[in-house]
């Protein structure tokens, strides 16, 4: 349990622990600002719900589908191999100074038909139990904050090798468990994803070699407020993009190389003069700009221009080796600049698949400064069923009543061959 002596100070503390790393954003007048990260509302719709893609740097714009694709790029789960699949993963926040911070996602998937495809997922994040005080340290009560995520996906086949998707979403947030100023009240906001993805085998007929490329907006949506619209902030609106090439060395070992690309889509904090002159101030002032406005302008916004908006971008990379589609090794890497939140890591993680269940591990391993993963286990718990709810195939010919002669006729003299049976249109 932890002690906060007002519900501001909470806020405040709640958005240095999952926002990315603030640094000091006052200089001497004339010198270049550098620090400058973006910071957003429910910060937790960024962090990586899953183990797997965890393990490869964060990347999943274009890895093979499965049921966590709703978050990475929904449209990936047209070319799903299987029927129906089921994932739970767990993710402990910060579990070197609290043991009671973590994210829980549930998602699942199941293919109408070959050419369409259904997900939802919930995404639950608990910041644990917190007591609340007033200035005179007085405890006013005990309470939980929270908040989740819900989300609906259709995906469907356009061609036999791109696929497209819509995703709907339903936030809540919730961060002082309805106890504080009269006037604060849990956030909530709807927002949607578009996602799109390609993938394509090449070389000679029966290649074992594919290349996959896909592109995913998410988090397009209202904005959220905590004080009856009093003051509203941005969601964390992101462009993925991402390719992976794989590639199959027999059919007992196959691997693949993925790379990913990521921008948020919010304005940049700008710049403005202080009324003494002695200085600069970073403050945003864009938090009455529409929504889609904001998107566009976020690719030209950066009060450094060009070169500060090549720093907005994130870089995932990782690779993945299966042994026998039963037992697999991941590793990845994320960079992010410097001045933007400096968060660089490597990880690490394994899978394996028996039958119907697989459970994948990931372990986050910091180059640069302490992460909220740092030297943390994470895993998931998958279930794939290939024919969850699809017919029965028809019985073999022989078997068939319609495959013996009917009454009064005879069989097809010895030597001859059966008439060929009609095409099914």
């Amino acid at each position: 349990m932890r002690t906060i002596s007002s519900v501001s100070l909470f806020i405040v503390l709640f958005s240095i622990l999952l926002c990315r790393t603030a640094y000091s954003q006052s200089t001497p007048t004339g010198q270049e600002i550098k620090y400058n990260p973006i910071t957003t509302a429910v910060p937790f719709l960024t962090i990586t719900p899953d183990s797997r893609h965890g393990a490869m740097g964060d990347v999943g714009a274009a890895t093979s589908a499965d049921a966590s694709a709703q978050y990475w790029n929904a449209s990936k789960l047209a070319f799903a191999k299987d029927s129906f699949s089921v994932s739970l993963s767990y993710t402990p926040w910060l579990r070197q100074l609290v043991n009671d911070i973590n994210l829980a996602y549930l998602s699942s998937y199941y293919k109408l038909d070959n050419y369409q495809t259904i997900g939802a997922s919930l995404r639950y994040f608990s910041m644990g139990e917190i007591m609340l005080t007033d200035q005179n340290g007085t405890s006013l009560a005990n309470v939980s904050p929270n908040e989740f995520a819900f989300d609906v996906s259709y995906a469907r086949k356009l061609t036999d090798n791109f696929s497209g998707a819509v995703t709907l979403r339903y936030i809540h947030s919730d961060l002082s468990g309805g106890i504080g100023p009269e006037s604060y009240k849990p956030g909530w906001a709807f927002a949607s994803d578009v996602g799109f993805f390609y993938n394509k085998n090449f070389g000679d007929v029966g290649s074992n070699r594919a290349i996959a490329a896909g592109i995913n907006i998410s988090n397009i949506g209202s904005k959220i407020s905590y004080d009856d619209g009093q003051n509203k902030e941005f969601l964390p609106a992101n462009l993925r993009l991402g390719t992976t090439y794989t590639y199959e060395i027999d059919p007992y070992n196959m691997f693949s190389v993925s790379l990913d690309f990521n921008k948020l889509l919010v304005p940049t904090p700008q710049i403005s003069t202080s009324s003494s002159g002695s200085g600069v101030i970073i403050s945003d002032n864009s938090s009455n700009q529409p929504v889609i406005s904001s998107i566009f302008s976020s690719f030209s916004d950066a009060p450094g221009g060009a070169k500060e908006e090549l720093q907005e971008i994130n870089i995932s990379t990782g690779i993945e080796y299966w042994y026998n589609h039963q037992f697999a090794v991941r590793g990845g890497y994320f960079y992010e600049n410097q001045y933007k939140g400096n968060r660089k890591f490597a990880s690490v993680g394994l899978g394996v698949k028996m039958n119907i269940c697989a459970i994948d591990f990931s372990y986050l391993i910091p180059t640069q400064q302490n992460n909220p993963l740092a030297n943390t286990i994470r895993f998931s718990l998958i279930f794939d069923l290939k024919s969850f709810g699809r017919k029965k195939a028809a019985p073999a010919e022989s078997a068939s009543p319609a495959a013996a002669p009917a009454k009064g006729t005879t069989a097809p003299a010895k030597g001859t061959s059966a008439p060929s049976k009609p095409t099914t249109p």
